[in-house]
């Protein structure tokens, strides 16, 4: 069996756990989380305790992904997840206006970003984006949109990258 499947999920306070025919629910203080059930993997609820299990052999692998899901659920519905973007440039500025990010990245135009529902952004200083939110995968894909706008150059290292990402500069042209 696999090793990721067997460890148990323990539920935070205010978090609620169900099952039903055809999908897993998980409600909690910042929101409520709802994944297709997976075929072939068995869950069972015993004092806040949660272990999934796989109905056969060929199910572990699944079983495996599932406990990793339903547990980014659960701690996303208990804390939540956020990711910190950095803006490096000079003039390149990022602005909350309502529920709209306008980023400014040296472009003739700004660059205006609407926030899914569920997705909560805020700028602490105008080069600095929080992106926060309880779905683990939706959180990435938003931070990832927003730095594709202008994703770092090699050469300056200039654009929008991740909070303590290393970008690999190049050496520039020799005369």
């Amino acid at each position: 069996m696999s090793r990721v499947a067997k460890k148990p999920i323990t539920l935070p306070k205010g978090v609620e756990f169900n099952v039903s025919n055809d999908q897993v629910t998980v409600k909690g203080p910042k929101g409520t989380l709802v994944l297709a059930k997976p075929a072939g993997v068995e869950f069972k609820l015993d004092n806040g305790v949660l272990q999934l299990s796989a109905a056969e052999a060929a199910n572990v692998p699944m079983a495996g992904t599932a406990r990793a899901i339903v547990a980014n659920m659960v701690t996303g519905v208990s804390e939540g997840f956020t990711r910190k973007l950095e803006l490096v440039g000079v003039g390149y500025r990022a602005a909350m206006q309502g529920k709209e990010l306008t980023l400014s990245l040296g472009f003739s135009h700004p660059v205006v970003f609407q926030a899914p529902e569920g997705i909560t952004l805020t700028t602490p200083t105008q080069t600095e984006v929080l992106v926060a939110g309880a779905d683990k995968q939706q959180v990435g894909e938003v931070a990832a949109k927003i730095r594709a706008f202008r994703k770092p150059e090699p050469y300056k290292g200039k654009g929008v990258r991740y909070s303590g990402e290393k970008i690999n500069m190049k050496e520039a042209k020799k005369a």
